[in-house]
C-alpha cells in the first residue's frame, strides 16, 4: 500500500478582510483535488482543469454564483503547474474580495511549490 503522508494538507486561512477560509489539498501522482470553504468543510462550485504543455483546458461541473472566474483560475493555473488535472471545489457564504482571493491563491501558490520542490529533490 501506497505511503500518503504529505499528500494531504489542511490549512486555516484569514484574509485582511476578516474572513476565515479552510483550505485543504489532496495530491495523487496525475493531479490534485483542493477544497476552500468558509468556517466549516462544504463541498461547493466545482471547476476541473487538465493541463497539459501550456495549455490547460476548464470545465465547469457545479457552476458558482458569485466567483466562478476565480474558481477557473485556480484550477487552470494549478493543472499547468502539476502539468495533470485538477479539481477545485469552492464553498463562500458571500462574494469574496481581492483580499480574500490574494490570501486563498497565496496559500494554494505555497502548497504547489513546496511540493514541486519536494518531488524535484526526490527525482
Amino acid at each position: 500500500m501506497p505511503n500518503l503522508t504529505g499528500d494531504a494538507e489542511s490549512r486555516s486561512i484569514s484574509s485582511d478582510s476578516g474572513r476565515n477560509f479552510l483550505l485543504e489539498t489532496l495530491f495523487y501522482n496525475n493531479g490534485c483535488f483542493i477544497s476552500i470553504s468558509e468556517n466549516d468543510r462544504r463541498i461547493g462550485a466545482i471547476s476541473v482543469s487538465i493541463g497539459s504543455a501550456n495549455m490547460a483546458n476548464v470545465a465547469r461541473v457545479i457552476p458558482s454564483k458569485t466567483d466562478q472566474i476565480f474558481l477557473n483560475t485556480i484550477a487552470e493555473k494549478i493543472s499547468l503547474l502539476i502539468n495533470g488535472i485538477c479539481i477545485v471545489s469552492l464553498h463562500s457564504k458571500n462574494q469574496m474580495n481581492l483580499q480574500d482571493m490574494k490570501a486563498i491563491m497565496g496559500e494554494i501558490m505555497n502548497i504547489v511549490e513546496s511540493r514541486k520542490n519536494k518531488n524535484d529533490k526526490g527525482n
